[in-house]
């Protein structure tokens, strides 16, 4: 059984906080793609946890975690997040921590390059985390990265160094005129920080594969969401990598194998860290309102995120991206504090109505169509079941359950594991 967890919109929509709740129903958890530029959010009995490389599941004793190829790693980041977990008595080893040998390392020369760029577009930047994303995946592309595999090969490895440092200080000092990459530090930068995870590393493939025919239970952790995607999302304002469910597998190191089932995970209302167009954007008193009422603030960068109502166009084009065939929805409790609650149903562009999710050059140009829906303007973070929670909030997730025309499984009611129901 293989199942991807993926996000329907911009990100933040709380796939972290699910996969550590759904991930007790399975074996093993890969992330596929990304780096440590976002972060999963996990509240359960151990304490809060705020995951930016490690799959989500490695907060579970008996779940195997794999990290895939498709995956940029940090060493030095991955280095600090696994001593913090382990700080709060989390195990973690080679049984339960599988690193692919074919996952591209970010440099700190990504890093610098990343905010040299970000600090040369200045009103025009992408929103970038600035933490190398974007130059580390362009790097693989054109062939000049480094692999987590050649750790394994060391001696091999530092014969590469010059010459890809060479090549990168054009970038660097010749066309940022910034400080020359050195091969001594990055050398040291290899010893200090490459070493430690060597005994991770391995062909994660076979390991899937075996996992496979054994028929253990495979779920793929998705970063970011179906509007941050390369291909399919708001492009440029995306991430440089695919957050789609059809790539899952691949990232993950088993091209061979096919999903069983994609859960979507989606707001009851909308949020957005970085640039880039969001139509349904609330302003001022509204946005600061919903901002505070949600806790909306980024987990890997602590950046206020852009907030507004549910958008039904950007959701259904995100679970029609994501083949997502049941939803889990997420902070339905926020929205407690509403008598009345707006859903943005649709765009207008140059006074006609838009049915559809529109290409991303014009959404800049869009204006929300919104409804109201009445609220429930009670608390319902201590509901479990459905026939606990009141009408109107039944009648809000019937709502976007029909809009969107997928249906809706999972309701989250709080951030604690337990702080959920099964529709």
């Amino acid at each position: 059984m293989l199942t991807s967890i993926c996000g329907i919109n911009w990100g933040d929509e709380g796939k972290g906080r699910m996969v550590d709740l759904l991930s007790s129903d399975f074996d093993v958890v890969c992330r596929y793609q990304g780096g440590n530029n976002a972060g999963h959010t996990v509240i359960n009995d151990k304490g809060k946890f705020i995951l930016n490389l490690l799959p989500s599941g490695i907060l579970r004793e008996d779940v195997v975690n794999v990290m895939g190829n498709g995956m940029v790693i940090d060493l030095k980041h991955l280095s600090g997040e696994i001593e913090r977990l382990r700080e709060k008595g989390i195990r973690i080893s080679p049984e339960n921590l599988k690193i692919s040998d074919k996952a591209v390392i970010t440099m700190p020369y990504h890093v610098m390059q990343d905010c040299l760029e970000e600090d040369r577009l200045a009103g025009k930047k992408f929103g970038s985390t600035r933490r190398g994303i974007a130059p580390v995946y362009a790097d693989k592309y054109m062939k000049k990265a480094f692999r987590m595999g050649e750790l394994l090969h060391f001696d091999r490895l530092l014969a590469r160094l010059p010459d890809i440092v060479e090549w990168k200080n054009l970038t660097v000092e010749g066309g940022y005129h910034a400080e020359r990459v050195t091969v001594e530090a990055m050398r040291e930068y290899f010893e200090n920080y490459g070493l430690p995870p060597k005994d991770y590393i391995c062909d994660v493939g076979v390991y899937l594969n075996e996992a496979h025919k054994a028929g253990k239970k495979i779920m793929f952790e998705a970063q970011l969401g179906a509007l941050r995607d390369i291909d399919f999302g708001i492009y440029p304002y995306t991430s440089s990598s695919s957050t789609i469910a059809a790539y899952a597998p691949i990232g993950a190191g088993v091209p061979n194998l096919q999903l069983d089932n994609s859960i979507g995970i989606m707001k009851a209302y909308s949020s957005c860290v970085g640039e880039g167009p969001f139509v349904c954007e609330y302003f001022g008193e509204k946005a600061e309102r919903l901002r505070a009422l949600g806790g909306e603030y980024g987990a890997a960068t602590g950046r206020p995120r852009r907030v507004g109502p549910f958008d039904v166009l950007a959701s259904r084009y995100g679970i029609r991206c994501q083949g997502a065939r049941e939803i889990a929805l997420t902070k339905l409790d926020v929205l407690s504090d509403y008598e009345e609650i707006e859903v943005c149903v649709g765009y207008e562009l140059d006074g006609k109505r838009l049915r559809e999710f529109p290409f991303t050059d014009v959404l800049a140009d869009c204006k929300p169509v919104f409804e109201k829906v009445k609220g429930w303007h009670c608390d319902i973070s201590a509901c479990r079941r459905k026939e606990d929670l009141p009408k109107e909030a039944l009648d809000y997730i019937a709502y976007l359950e029909k809009a969107c025309d997928c249906y809706i499984k999972y309701v989250s009611v709080g951030a604690e594991r337990e702080a959920y129901i099964v529709m």
